[in-house]
């Protein structure tokens, strides 16, 4: 059986495995040195203090995951995020990325924001085609902004809109207080139909 669920601490290495060749191979990350496991609990656990981190979990395999962080430190941006998004290679094409990130964006509208930002590095065709197909448009690209593997690599950024502008908008809720909400369970199964696994 396959599910989407919020990460655990127990998810740590198998997320940090998925990660760990994206960080030592591609400039996908700008990363150069691959997490640990400790190291990624300590990151799953942070971001779930405020943000969703969900997992793609098939039998107690992690097939992928996606995560949402803070856009910007300043007290404006605090209803924009930042969202991405890995999937283990042996599921590549099978609807994971798009299942991942339907469930993710669903939470996030949930806790009241408004934005969702993704950088991706260029060129990568099947990202800009995964961020595209859930609805994510371009924005634009900053150029050579960062040095990895001996070249120099462009970065474009896409956006998508969550809801409708409203103003003045409440603040978002950290997510620790939706948890057990009847919508947050409905949120993470709404990606499933995606899944062609």
């Amino acid at each position: 059986m396959t599910s989407l669920r919020l990460a655990r601490g127990g998810d740590a290495a198998a997320v940090a495995a998925i990660y760990a060749p994206v960080v030592e191979t591609t400039a996908i990350s700008f990363e150069t040195e691959p997490p640990t496991a400790e190291e990624m609990g300590r990151r799953i656990d942070k971001t779930l203090a405020r943000w969703p981190w969900l997992v793609c979990d098939r039998a107690g395999e992690v097939l992928g995951y996606a995560y949402a962080s803070g856009h910007r430190e300043r007290v404006a941006y605090q209803w924009s995020v930042d969202v991405s998004v890995y999937v283990h290679p042996r599921a590549h094409r099978s609807g994971v990325g798009r299942a991942l990130y339907t469930s993710l964006v669903r939470l996030l509208a949930l806790q009241g924001f408004y934005n969702a930002y993704a950088g991706i590095t260029l060129p990568n065709a099947a990202s800009v085609g995964l961020h595209e197909a859930i609805g994510f448009r371009p924005v634009g690209i900053y150029r050579q902004v960062g040095f990895k593997l001996g070249a120099w690599h462009d970065v474009g950024w896409w956006s998508l809109a969550l809801q409708p502008a409203a103003g003045p908008p409440a603040p978002p809720v950290d997510l620790p207080a939706l948890v057990g909400h009847p919508e947050v369970a409905t949120a993470l199964t709404s990606g499933l139909s995606h899944l062609r696994i």
